[in-house]
């Protein structure tokens, strides 16, 4: 029976999603809520760690991108034998269809305490018309 246990502990501890799924681990890493405040949707990413030089946010066929990269500098100078880290170095990716007619200067962007926000248009803001007048002659 103490074998038994001793196994299951032993199992129970590479089950942990740190071991079995890196790609959830990752996906955390960028926990985001989505606010509906009338005119505009209001993003806010979780970016905890990364500063504001790492992350980069893209507009492409609708697709608004947020990617973040970043190297713990205690990877490099830090040789100790570690059995877990929690603390994650590399890149993270995440996208959202917010619509074609958007234009990368329609979306508002800032970066403050590991916190992304942005706020997007629901509708792309309607082009004030010229009047073009021909000329006669």
């Amino acid at each position: 029976m103490l074998l038994t246990r001793r196994n299951s502990l032993f199992d129970e501890f590479f089950n942990d999603p740190f071991f079995t799924d890196a790609y959830h681990n990752r996906q955390s890493l960028m926990k985001t809520d989505i606010e509906d405040n009338g005119n505009d949707y209001v993003i806010d990413i979780e970016l905890p760690g990364y500063k504001k030089e790492e992350v980069q946010a893209e507009l492409k066929e609708g697709y608004l991108t947020i990617c973040a990269d970043t190297v713990s500098e205690n990877e490099v100078k830090d040789q100790k034998n570690y059995i877990r880290r929690e603390r994650y170095s590399g890149s993270v990716k995440r996208s959202f269809y917010v619509g074609s007619g958007l234009k990368q200067e329609d979306i508002k962007a800032s970066f403050e305490n590991g916190i992304l926000k942005l706020v997007v248009p629901k509708e792309a803001p309607k082009q004030i018309e010229e009047n073009h007048y021909i000329t006669i002659e």
